[in-house]
């Protein structure tokens, strides 16, 4: 064999072992714990043979604690591009088969070469996570790889999209690297996310907490919003990365990709005239409306599980990707709190931030009221989905659907915020509050005299009939307050409402509006950044 061909061979033999990772004992080990290896997850998400491998042959350089006879190439991370739908992206895989996928400061090095290229390149990058934390033999190099990342995940927000796939530990530092990406998807059973593990909890505070219940999948889908998706498994959360990218563009200067759309723009839902109940304080299922308009029925949820007084998510009219906030009567009456407020404003600000317009809809009787609120900073929070509003420069249609009081009214992509169209059913009520609490404050003084009369009656019976009379007087002043002002004809009177529609022809409204802004230019006052409260 001539000098050439070793060569050639040698390269074979070294890519063969790279493939390995730790050693076909540590892919077992991998495997035994149903969780697939990093090069089984990318197979599994990109485009059959679309995978270009970058560093391959990379080790780390650490000399301390015997390091220097512990090497492996590709130091456990598997980086480079591919194509998803032969859209080009960008991905490292941590390899929890070598080092248990600790980061070292050459494993960082390769996964910022990754995120350069992807800025460089204008395509989304993609983390699949899954790393003991960092490789501790290096002390303040890896801690400073860390830092490396994270700064580049802060230049790469808003330009390219970055998702964040935890698919086993994420624990200490390494977890603001994809709390500072787009959107997180944990697995069910093998991912966990938490600054401070169980021992240190224990020692601390002196709680008892397992792993899944200090950072697991439904306690961060459910109570804190960290994690955006929670899927059962692996195929299940590389499937939602792929119908994720579906919705949004590569870049912050593409538009999202357009598809065939098969479903008839003009088509009417009959059922939508009567889905408002008779009651304006009966409840009704939001995800009804959604489905009965956008195209096929097809709705991505965007933090399902959290806060679920508000709806958020991605769908499409007539093929075009949008964004979906809609409040959600059937839990909690739709009312905005400090967590809805966060999850409404984080999902305004990343569309605006990748020109998907915003379709809102709108039935909103106030922010939640109460001490927990108030202690809670309900005021910063709202004002967070406020901002994100009245910043975006994307097209913004609105249609009211029943309530829209008070500063719930503003923060829900009112008129005065921008909003390009605003509709409204004939059902809405938009107003600084409902009949019943207007007429209780208009006409207090009117109900005290009632009441003092009453206690100084002669008699039982006339007591009665003087809290009979006003009774009655105040459900004639609650009428008078809802035919002047709780109806959409005084808000269109003045030009906030663009028009009344009939609830049947709301998907066709839409789609015309959603087309006459295409061609939308709009531009912020020239600043460095906003300053959004925070």
């Amino acid at each position: 064999m001539g000098k050439q061909l070793e060569k050639i061979q040698e390269l074979i033999e070294r890519r063969n072992a790279a493939r390995l990772g730790g050693g076909e004992k540590a892919i077992q080990k991998q495997h035994d714990k149903g969780k697939y290896t990093a090069r089984e997850r990318i197979n599994m998400l990109l485009d059959e043979g679309s995978f270009e491998e970058l560093d391959m042959f990379v080790r780390h350089r650490c000399t301390n604690f015997g390091m220097e006879k512990k090497q492996v190439d590709g130091d456990a991370v598997v980086t480079g591009y591919g194509t998803i739908e032969g859209r080009l992206v960008y991905i490292f895989a941590q390899d929890a088969t070598s080092f248990g996928g600790a980061l070292s400061e050459t494993m960082a090095m390769k996964i910022c070469k990754i995120m350069d290229l992807a800025m460089k390149n204008g395509a989304p990058v993609i983390g699949l996570n899954d790393s003991g934390g960092a490789r501790i033999q290096e002390g303040i190099n890896a801690l400073g790889g860390y830092a490396e990342i994270f700064q580049r995940n802060i230049n790469a927000s808003g330009v390219i999209p970055q998702i964040s796939a935890i698919l086993g530990p994420c624990a200490g530092g390494a977890v603001y690297s994809p709390a500072l990406t787009d959107f997180i998807i944990m697995c069910q059973g093998i991912s966990y996310m938490f600054l401070t593990g169980p021992k240190v909890v224990k020692t601390v505070t002196g709680e008892d907490v397992s792993q899944e219940q200090l950072g697991g999948a439904k306690v961060h889908a459910t109570k804190s919003g960290v994690a955006h998706f929670a899927a059962e498994n692996e195929e299940e959360a590389m499937a939602l990365i792929k119908k994720l990218l579906s919705y949004m563009p590569s870049n912050n200067i593409e538009e999202a990709p357009r598809v065939e759309c098969t479903d008839p723009i003009d088509r009417a839902e009959d059922a939508l005239n009567s889905v408002i109940p008779e009651s304006p304080n009966d409840p009704y299922n939001m995800y009804d409306v959604i489905g009965a308009i956008v195209d096929n029925g097809e709705f991505l949820e965007v933090h399902k599980d959290w806060a679920k007084n508000i709806i958020v998510g991605f769908a499409r009219f007539n093929g075009q990707s949008v964004g979906v906030i809609a409040n959600q009567p059937n839990y909690m009456a739709g009312v905005l709190d400090v967590n809805a407020s966060r999850k409404g404003g984080r999902f305004v600000r990343f569309c605006d931030a990748f020109n998907i317009p915003l379709v809102t809809l709108v039935d909103v009787p106030g922010f939640l009221p109460g001490t927990q609120q108030e202690y809670n900073a309900v005021i910063m929070n709202g004002a967070k989905l406020l901002y994100a509003y009245g910043e975006a420069t994307v097209p913004k249609i609105t249609v009211t659907l029943r309530k829209s009081y008070g500063g719930s009214h503003i923060v829900m992509s009112c008129k005065q915020l921008r909003g390009d169209m605003n509709y409204a059913w004939p059902s809405a009520e938009i107003a600084v509050m409902g009949a019943s609490g207007a007429a209780g404050i208009l006409y207090a003084k009117q109900g005290k005299m009632a009441k003092a009369a009453a206690a100084e009656a002669k008699s039982e019976e006339e007591a009665k009939k003087i809290m009979a009379d006003h009774k009655q007087f105040i459900a004639e002043k609650e009428q008078e307050y809802n035919d002047l002002f709780c109806t959409p004809y005084n808000a269109a009177k003045y030009g906030y409402i663009d028009d009344v529609i009939e609830p049947r022809n709301t998907r066709f409204r839409i789609i015309r509006a959603l087309e006459q802004t295409r061609t939308k230019k709009l531009t912020n006052p020239a600043k460095k950044h906003g300053n959004i409260p925070l």
